[in-house]
């Protein structure tokens, strides 16, 4: 008796495993909404289970809340693109929604890229650069991308090697926000939880395969 349960669960399809979840069905905009909390109508599009942005259309946000998390995605970016996967975010007053942001970049071609390691694919955006031998596929080329949180401790992952492991805790970090564009944002990332955003940076993106694996 106690095969049979096994047996149906070998028998299922293993694209997402038990206690993952998809963020994303390849069909529609289930469990994402625009800043406004309404469902996307413009500027992105779903295209063969792909999620593109060929034009304008604001950043997407999930409609719920995240702490602890492994969220694993596949993406690629258009020449000289630009886009962005933030996490932790919240709505600071006079700010808008701002959080942690995973970099996506065309960093041979996209002019931020010049402006240093901080502001290249996989890094945490404007705090810390991703592993100089990082292995960053070319554009038109799909990435895979993995993202860790767990409390304070947060690991950026690039086409299966980590490439960044930090403690929001630490005074490396507190010094890097210090320094960073954000240095005025009061409590900035402070919150263990928050929402996923896709950014809309003015380029195009596409990604697929979102899938979130939760501690809380």
């Amino acid at each position: 008796m106690l095969l049979r349960p096994l047996l149906i669960a070998l028998l299922l399809p293993c694209s997402v495993l038990a206690g993952e979840v998809s963020l994303f069905n390849g069909k529609d905009f289930t469990g994402w909404t625009t800043v406004d909390g309404k469902a996307p109508t413009v500027g992105w599009v779903i295209e063969d289970g792909v999620l593109h942005r060929p034009s304008k259309g604001g950043d997407l946000f999930s409609d719920k809340e995240y702490s602890d998390f492994t969220l694993i995605w596949e993406w690629k970016i258009g020449k000289a693109g630009n886009s962005g996967l933030k996490y932790r975010v919240q709505t600071y007053p006079g700010k808008g929604p701002l959080g942690l942001e995973y970099q996506m970049l065309d960093d041979v071609n996209h002019p931020d890229a010049k402006n240093g390691t901080k502001h290249q694919s996989a890094a945490l955006y404007d705090f810390f650069p991703a592993a100089a031998d990082k292995k960053l596929n070319p554009v038109g080329e799909w990435n895979t991308s993995k993202l860790v949180q767990k409390g304070t401790h947060l690991e950026h992952w690039l086409n299966g090697a980590k490439v960044l492991e930090l403690d929001t805790a630490s005074d490396a970090f507190k010094t890097a926000l210090a320094a960073s564009k954000f240095k005025n944002v009061t409590g900035f990332s402070a919150n263990p939880k928050g929402r996923l955003m896709i950014q809309d940076h003015g380029d195009e993106v596409w990604i697929r395969k979102m899938v979130i694996t939760t501690e809380d």
